[in-house]
C-alpha cells in the first residue's frame, strides 16, 4: 500500500519535472528563434549589398532600355521580347457546384495533433515513447474549447497556380495554360466527422503502391482526423462487387510497416470495370471519397465513376494518382516508382557486363526491360548505368543493317573493348516483328518477343561474319517493378497522396495529382488521359543523351 505522503511526494516530484522540462524547452525555442532572426538579418544584409552593387552598375551603364531600380524592383534585365501575358487555368471541377459544404461556417482548417500523456499507446512495440497516445476519441475538432491543431505553413489561395510552359523563347505567344496548385485549403467541403473513404490499386504493380496506400490512410486519419472508416478495396475494380475479394478497414496500426514492402497490400488486377455496380458499392457504405490508383485506362474508369456519382447525387470526390512504371502518363514529370524502378534495373546492366566481359568468345549481354510504348526506362537506365552500348525503344525505328545497323554497330563495339551490353525496351522493335492483334484484360496489346529476337539476330550476324558470339539474356522485367520505394519515391509518394487527400477534403473532384515544373498540381483527368499514354521525344535532350553515351546510329527519320 502506497502511502498519501508518498503519492504527494510522487506528484510533487512529477510537477517539478514537468515544469523543468517546459522551461528547457521554452529556452530552446527563445535561442531558436534569436538564431534564427540572425540569420534573417544577415540575409537582408547581403541582398541590400547586391542591391546597390547592381544599381551602381546601372546608373554607369550607357543603354536607354535600362530600367532604374527601386527596392521593389527585381534584380536582373527586362525582356521586352519574352512576355506572359494570358493564363489559362485548368479547371478541376468542384462539388460545391452541386452541394452545400457539409462544414458550418468559420471552421478552420488545421492539421490534426496528437496529444502527449502519461497513457501507453496500446500495443506498443518495444522502443516506442510510453508517453505517446493518440488523442482520445471523445474530443470533437469542430468544439473551439477542445480543439487541436496546427496551423499550416501555406493555405492555397484561389487561382494560385503553377504555369506550364516554364521555357520562354522571344517572339513566343505570351499565353500559357497553368495547373491549380495542389494543397491544404482554408475551407474544407467534407466535414472529417462523417467522411468514409476507399482506396483501390489497379493495373500492374509499381514501386510505391503501399506508400501511397499508407500515407492516404495516415492523412486522413491522423492529419485530417476522420472519424468514419477508410476501406481497401481489394484487387483492383474487381473488389467492389466481388464476394472473393472482401475490404478490408485500414488504420495507422496496420500500415505502419507495409511502405518497407514491395507490391500492394491490397493486390491488384486488370479489367473487372463495372460501373453500376461499383457507384452501389460507393452509395451502400456511404463512402464521401474514393482514391483510385492506376494508369491512364484505370483513370479513365475513375471519370465515368466520378461522372456516375454525380449522375446519382452522390456527394463524392473521387481522386486519381497516377501509377505507370512506365513513366507514360502525360503531363506530369514524372510517376512514382519510376526511378526505383531504373535503380533496380542497374543489377542486371551490372551482371549482363559482367556475363559478357566474362564470356568467350564475343561475350553480349542483352537485357530486356518494361517499356510498352514508352521506352523511358530503357533509356533512363542506359543512362544511369554509363555501361550500354546500344539502347533500343518503342519510338526510335530498329534498324538490324546496314550504314545504321544496329547489329555491325554490336560488331564493332566488341572488336574494340571485347564484349557489348544491350538494353531493349519491351516494345521495341515492333516496326520489324509485326504488332500483334492479342490483348490482355486491359485492353492492352501483347508485344513481341524482341529480347529473343534481338539475341537469335546477335548470334545469326556474328555466324555470318564467320566468328562466334556468347551472348547471354537476362529479363529482370517483372523485378524492377515489384522492389520496394527507394527514398525519392518515397517523398513523392508522401507528397502525392497528402495532396489527393487535400484536394478530396476540399471539394474537388474528378482529378488527379501529380508533380509539373516539381510543384504539385491538380490535373482534370479528361485532360490527363487524353494524350496518354505519351511517348519519349526522339528529337528531344534525353534521346540525345542516349546517343552520347551509347554511340549507337541515330535512326530517327529526319
Amino acid at each position: 500500500m502506497v502511502h498519501s505522503c508518498c503519492k504527494e511526494e510522487t506528484a510533487s516530484l512529477t510537477g517539478i519535472a514537468l515544469f523543468t522540462g517546459i522551461a528547457a524547452t521554452a529556452a530552446l525555442a527563445s535561442r531558436f528563434r534569436s538564431k534564427k532572426v540572425e540569420r534573417l538579418t544577415e540575409m537582408k544584409k547581403a541582398r541590400q549589398i547586391a542591391f546597390d552593387k547592381l544599381q551602381r552598375t546601372q546608373r554607369s551603364a550607357e543603354k536607354k532600355d535600362v530600367v532604374p531600380l527601386s527596392e521593389n524592383t527585381p534584380m536582373g534585365i527586362l525582356l521586352s521580347d519574352v512576355k506572359i501575358d494570358q493564363i489559362y487555368l485548368w479547371e478541376v471541377e468542384h462539388l460545391s457546384k452541386n452541394f452545400k459544404s457539409e462544414l458550418p461556417n468559420g471552421f478552420v482548417n488545421v492539421m490534426q495533433d496528437i496529444d502527449y500523456n502519461s497513457n501507453p499507446a496500446p500495443n506498443a512495440p518495444p522502443g516506442f515513447l510510453p508517453s505517446f497516445s493518440f488523442r482520445d476519441e471523445s474530443s470533437h475538432h469542430l468544439d473551439d474549447d477542445k480543439k487541436v491543431g496546427t496551423s499550416y505553413n501555406k493555405l492555397i489561395s484561389t487561382h494560385e497556380c503553377i504555369i506550364a510552359n516554364i521555357v520562354r523563347k522571344p517572339g513566343q505567344s505570351g499565353h500559357t495554360k497553368a495547373f491549380i496548385r495542389a494543397g491544404p485549403r482554408e475551407n474544407l467541403h467534407f466535414n472529417p466527422q462523417t467522411v468514409n473513404a476507399a482506396i483501390v490499386t489497379c493495373g500492374g504493380l509499381c514501386p510505391g503502391l503501399n506508400n501511397v496506400i499508407r500515407e492516404i490512410t495516415n492523412s486522413l486519419i491522423l492529419m485530417y482526423g476522420i472519424k468514419g472508416k477508410v476501406y481497401g478495396i481489394r484487387g483492383g475494380y474487381k473488389g467492389f462487387y466481388d464476394p472473393a475479394y472482401q475490404p478490408i478497414v485500414l488504420t495507422p496500426e496496420l500500415v505502419e510497416d507495409i511502405h518497407h514492402k514491395g507490391g500492394t497490400m491490397l493486390s491488384s488486377s486488370r479489367g473487372g470495370f463495372d460501373l453500376d455496380k461499383i457507384v452501389g458499392f460507393i452509395e451502400k457504405l456511404n463512402i464521401k471519397q474514393l482514391y483510385v490508383i492506376g494508369g491512364d485506362g484505370t483513370h479513365r474508369g475513375a471519370f465515368r465513376i466520378h461522372e456516375g456519382c454525380l449522375a446519382k447525387g452522390l456527394n463524392v470526390s473521387v481522386a486519381g494518382i497516377p501509377k505507370t512504371i512506365d513513366n507514360d502518363v502525360d503531363y506530369i514529370d514524372r510517376s512514382f516508382g519510376f526511378q526505383s524502378a531504373v535503380e533496380a534495373a542497374q543489377e542486371a546492366i551490372r551482371c549482363a557486363k559482367v556475363e559478357a566481359s566474362c564470356n568467350l568468345p564475343n561475350g553480349i549481354g542483352i537485357v530486356k526491360l518494361m517499356g510498352r510504348s514508352s521506352g523511358f526506362i530503357a533509356a533512363f537506365a542506359t543512362l544511369g548505368s554509363g555501361d550500354v552500348d546500344l539502347c533500343l525503344v518503342p519510338e526510335v525505328p530498329t534498324v538490324l543493317e546496314g550504314d545504321f545497323g544496329c547489329l555491325p554497330h554490336i560488331y564493332k563495339c566488341v572488336k574494340q573493348k571485347g564484349f557489348a551490353v544491350i538494353v531493349v525496351a519491351e516494345g521495341a522493335g515492333e516496326d520489324i516483328l509485326g504488332e500483334s492483334t492479342e490483348t490482355d484484360a486491359s485492353g492492352n496489346k501483347k508485344l513481341p518477343a524482341i529480347g529473343e529476337f534481338m539475341k537469335k539476330a546477335t548470334e545469326e550476324y556474328f555466324n555470318k561474319m564467320g566468328e562466334t558470339a556468347t551472348v547471354k539474356y537476362i529479363d529482370p522485367s517483372y523485378m524492377v517493378r515489384s522492389v520496394p520505394a527507394n527514398a525519392a519515391d518515397s517523398l513523392y509518394c508522401t507528397q502525392l497522396a497528402q495532396n489527393a487527400v487535400h484536394g478530396a477534403m476540399a471539394g474537388f473532384t474528378g482529378f488527379s495529382v501529380g508533380l509539373c515544373n516539381n510543384k504539385l498540381v491538380l490535373l482534370p483527368i479528361p485532360n490527363l488521359v487524353a494524350t496518354s499514354p505519351r511517348m519519349m521525344r526522339t528529337t528531344g535532350r534525353t534521346w540525345e543523351r542516349v546517343l552520347a553515351t551509347t554511340r549507337q546510329p541515330n535512326t530517327v527519320p529526319v
